[in-house]
């Protein structure tokens, strides 16, 4: 048992011996305990043996290979962060290990310096699973009616969880900002339920769905006989909420003139129902919420800055789930297990392929996108698997309007698009290369109005290769090409 929090248990397995001795010699360096095997039945028997932080494990060995005890570490649920030691740096080996999950990948022969960053990487990986099981459990308690809850573990989600585990005991205002469908109520619902008020009501109202006349009288309460249809008298939101929390969702859609009437309360803590005349006292907790940008409002004039002021006493901004793409895994494998045994007829499984479709879709819809999508799928599909072909009616994920694309990205995007489309019979480097060399050839040809001497000077070529190439790849000369 290692006490030093600091050292971790490395696994290493490959056939060569100096390989197992440099990277053993290398980490007990640093601390850390280190067991060595020689092939893939060894290191799975001690992956199920013992709990490891970290393995190397070579991409080619005797048994099982780097690459296939990786995946069935992941089938088993073991997270141990995993390093792929390669002989050659081939892009094919590259995106398998990165695709079956491993931390990263060594290519031999490796430096020193290496080992040791790969060793910080991994130490700072368990750090961060370690703080968000940590805060997962500190909002463990925030399910809503229907077993929903807060899911993720991407950085942004850190975040999150840091926050409602701050702001939670504390009983101020806070105000929560998001696109739809991004999970603003169940962040609510997380402060709700960390917070001393857990056992007390937790009270929603949705001020966008509610009409202007009824609106008032939903937050509240109004006495017998105040208009017309108010055969009884209601206590409104705020009072049935006291002593826990209230949360005003869409506060930004809110009319401006009970605005004013909402400021009141929270100024003095006092509800006055509709054509009532005694103030009662209340002890609510305002958590808003709002995807409206309430700064822009203000200048509209459509939104009290006091208001404002008063319910962003801490400010909360929930991510949009394209900018915590990683988080789509942890989200699509929740909403399969949740949602499988009421729409399937049986255990349905989410296959490696299957989510790297989902990561590639955009989901401007957000979390409650991403649900729906998974609820279509297991209606409508007829195995125990859901297949890519099961998600043909998303669309992949595109630029943001005016956005830069870097070449890297479109590189590595087409490459992926190949290896999804059978990338074991496409000769890829050479497809990716005659895509570029064409346009690339063509565009200089143009500015250089069709002058192939200057042409193969900015490309810095020679012009017989420049030649060559552009018979090669079947480009057409027109006539002020020479």
């Amino acid at each position: 048992m290692i006490e030093d929090e600091s050292a971790m248990n490395v696994l290493v397995a490959d056939d060569e011996p100096s390989i197992r001795f440099v990277l053993g010699e290398v980490l007990e360096s640093l601390g850390h305990h280190v067991v060595a095997v020689e092939d893939g039945d060894a290191a799975l028997a001690e992956l199920m043996r013992e709990t490891f932080d970290l393995a190397f494990l070579d991409i080619r060995m005797p048994g099982p290979t780097g690459i296939e005890v990786l995946q069935q570490c992941r089938a088993s649920g073991n997270d141990v962060a995993i390093v792929i030691i390669t002989a050659q740096n081939l892009l094919e080996n590259a995106v398998e290990s990165m695709k079956a999950g491993a931390l990263d990948y060594l290519v031999k022969p490796f430096a020193i310096a290496e080992v040791k960053a790969l060793a910080e990487k991994a130490l700072s990986t368990r750090a961060l699973k370690d703080e968000v099981r940590s805060l997962r459990r500190a909002v463990g308690r925030a399910v809503v009616p229907g077993g929903d809850r807060l899911v993720g573990s991407s950085r942004p989600m850190l975040e999150i969880y840091k926050t409602v585990g701050k702001v939670a005991p504390r009983n101020v205002p806070v105000l929560i900002t998001g696109e739809s469908g991004t999970g603003k109520e169940l962040v609510a619902h997380a402060i709700h339920a960390a917070s001393p008020r857990a056992e007390q009501p937790f009270v929603a109202v949705n001020a966008a769905a509610i009409p202007r006349e009824l609106l008032e009288s939903e937050l509240f309460g109004h006495e017998r006989g105040a208009f017309t249809g108010a055969t009884s008298s209601r206590a409104g939101r705020f009072r049935e909420a006291s002593g826990g929390t209230l949360f005003l969702d869409e506060i930004g859609d809110m009319p401006v003139d009970l605005q004013a009437k909402l400021l009141r309360v929270l100024q003095s803590g006092e509800v006055t129902p509709v054509g009532g005349r005694d103030a009662e006292r209340v002890d609510v907790r305002i958590i808003a919420a709002t995807h409206r940008d309430l700064d822009e409002r203000v200048r509209e004039g459509s939104f009290r800055e006091d208001l404002l002021y008063r319910l962003r006493v801490v400010p909360m901004s929930i991510p949009p789930l394209r900018e915590r793409i990683e988080d789509v895994r942890t989200l699509a494998q929740h909403f399969v297990e949740r949602y499988a045994p009421e729409l399937a007829e049986g255990p349905v499984s989410l296959p490696e392929q299957t989510i790297e479709r989902l990561e590639r879709h955009d989901w401007p819809g957000n979390v409650r996108e991403l649900e729906n999508a998974i609820k279509r799928a297991l209606v409508l599909s007829t195995n125990d698997v859901l297949s890519p072909d099961e998600f043909d009616f998303l669309e992949p994920r595109s630029p943001a309007a005016g956005a830069e694309t870097s070449l890297e990205e479109l590189v590595v995007r087409e490459v992926d698009r190949l290896l999804d489309a059978g990338g074991e019979s496409i000769r890829i480097h050479q497809t990716i290369q005659q895509r570029i060399e064409k346009p690339l050839i063509e565009t200089v040809l143009e500015r250089t109005q069709g002058n192939q001497i200057r042409a193969a000077a900015l490309l810095g070529i020679n012009r017989n290769t420049l030649r060559k190439k552009i018979t090669e790849l079947g480009i057409e000369l027109t006539s002020r090409h020479p």
